[in-house]
């Protein structure tokens, strides 16, 4: 049973802190820790990771006596230094004190090729960030929102695309064209996952976008914030909250765990297998009344 946290806020600060106090966050001690946040593109929150929740989660992770903590990023619309300029990241790594790596501009021998084989989408196989897979600690955060180029949405499992090589770092070859260009576009976001390992991951829905995205949409505002360590079950919990609001054809339709991304996922054992197995646990009065709604609609159609 995979726990899945869940609290129903409108400050960031509270909600962060609530969630975080159900790990222990101890083991952060003396641990190096890369941070994989959602800067895609330069738009604002829900498109890009809302700076202040950046800035809680490092601190946080700072307050634990991590040694080390890296952003690595690699941005899907418009140039990653640019992004992190413009969102603010940059000067916010300024004032933390901690690393931010440029994925676009960063060196070959600091790819690590995953080949292909008869099992998977990737016909060439793909180039992921070497830092999460030597990192003690990976902490991901992400948006909730649909996304229109293909993915159906962008959850934690379509997030770990922007630790995927655009060019390959030996071949030159566009991996972000062999995806976008595939009819397995969600089978293989779903394979990028098996390149690395999460600690924790925070969905910030405290607004959302229910159709169209990944960087402008229709807006919602589910105040909502979720935490666990399970890509498959957070994104399934993400996306019974997208239902919940209204969202796209193809998100609604048919059951949870029969959306590629995550059935893909879950055959690669990269998170839980059902939708029985998630166990949401909200915080507080307020959150417990919502997340019976969305035990309601993962019971139902998970």
């Amino acid at each position: 049973m995979e726990k899945v946290f869940l609290v129903k806020a409108q400050k960031r600060a509270e909600a962060i802190q609530s969630l975080l106090s159900q790990f222990d966050m101890t083991s952060f001690e003396g641990k190096k820790t890369v941070i994989k946040a959602n800067y895609n593109s330069a738009d604002f929150f829900p498109a890009s990771t809302h700076l202040d929740t950046l800035s809680l989660i490092v601190k946080a992770i700072k307050n634990a006596s991590a040694t080390n903590i890296t952003l690595a990023e690699r941005s899907g619309m418009g140039t990653t230094h640019e992004v992190l300029e413009e969102t603010g990241v940059l000067k916010l790594s300024e004032q933390l004190s901690f690393n931010v790596i440029d994925l676009d501009a960063t060196e070959d021998n600091l790819w690590v090729r995953f080949e292909p084989d008869s099992n998977m989408h990737w016909k060439q196989g793909f180039w992921a960030a070497k830092v999460f897979r030597e990192a003690d600690k990976v902490v991901q955060t992400c948006c909730l929102k649909t996304h229109r180029y293909g993915g159906h949405f962008t959850l934690s499992l379509k997030n770990s695309v922007g630790l995927i090589a655009r060019y390959g770092p030996k071949d030159g070859n566009n991996y972000m064209a062999d995806l976008h260009n595939s009819k397995h576009q969600r089978l293989m976001i779903a394979e990028v996952n098996l390149a690395y390992k999460t600690d924790i991951i925070i969905i910030d829905g405290i607004e959302a976008f229910m159709k169209g995205g990944p960087e402008s949409g229709d807006r919602v505002k589910p105040d909502v914030m979720l935490a666990g360590r399970d890509r498959v079950a957070i994104d399934a919990v993400g996306v019974a909250i997208l239902r919940h609001f209204g969202t796209t054809p193809e998100v609604s339709e048919g059951r949870i765990f029969e959306q590629q991304q995550i059935a893909r996922a879950a055959e690669l054992g990269i998170g839980v297998r059902s939708a029985s197995d998630i166990r949401l646990m909200p915080l507080d009065a307020e959150s417990r009344k919502f997340a019976q709604d969305i035990e309601i609609i993962l019971k139902n159609e998970g």
